[in-house]
């Protein structure tokens, strides 16, 4: 019921009251990245939503503005992050623009982190249940690798080992949500999420 109803109406509420809170600190954030590193300010990227559909996913630019076909996997200390970028990744202020998707029923707050197109593609069976769900700004998978940047960086091959290991770790975690999800599970989310 959650799930099917309450969930939307709790995203829909929260992202309105936090787009209201957070719109000063956003400006701030966009002038700093439009002073020191140059216009976009917003990093905007085809991912894979609710019932594969694509929509564009809004985050604030962290990085140098990159090639087309460069890597999607970022390591710690990735020679492309900008100074005040690193700062923003540090604190998940570069996060705040996808409250916009949300609001517009293309993303939740909690929900496995939406992929680009190329990953999700690759659910089979079972694991194909999770495009029933909103992509996340954040979710059980995103706390159980808040450190996945530092853990990439440590690997030799780091695609290779996100496509092996960490991925389809991931898709374990959010099918355990998808079964559990709820209002209490939730809010312990973004409590969680919070705090770390």
């Amino acid at each position: 019921m959650y799930r099917r109803f309450g969930k939307r109406l709790f995203d829909f509420v929260c992202a309105a009251g936090g787009l209201a809170l957070a719109a000063l600190p956003m400006a701030l954030v966009a002038i700093a990245i439009w002073t020191t590193s140059g216009r976009p300010v917003l990093f905007v990227q085809q991912r894979v939503g609710r019932h594969g559909r694509l929509f564009r996913i809004k985050k604030f630019r962290t990085m140098v503005v990159r090639p087309p076909g460069d890597s999607s996997v970022t390591v710690a200390g990735d020679a492309r992050m900008t100074p005040v970028g690193r700062l923003l990744r540090r604190w998940k202020l570069d996060e705040l623009p996808q409250l916009w998707n949300v609001l517009a029923g293309e993303m939740s707050l909690v929900g496995p982190r939406p992929d680009v197109p190329g990953y999700a593609d690759r659910l089979e069976g079972e694991a194909r249940r999770l495009l029933e769900l909103r992509p996340g700004i954040t979710g059980p998978a995103t706390l159980a690798y808040r450190n996945e940047e530092e853990l990439l960086a440590q690997q030799p091959d780091p695609v290779r080992y996100n496509d092996e290991v960490i991925w389809p770790d991931k898709v374990r975690i959010n099918l355990e949500y998808l079964e559990r999800c709820s209002l209490c599970d939730d809010l312990r989310i973004l409590w969680q999420t919070l705090i770390h």
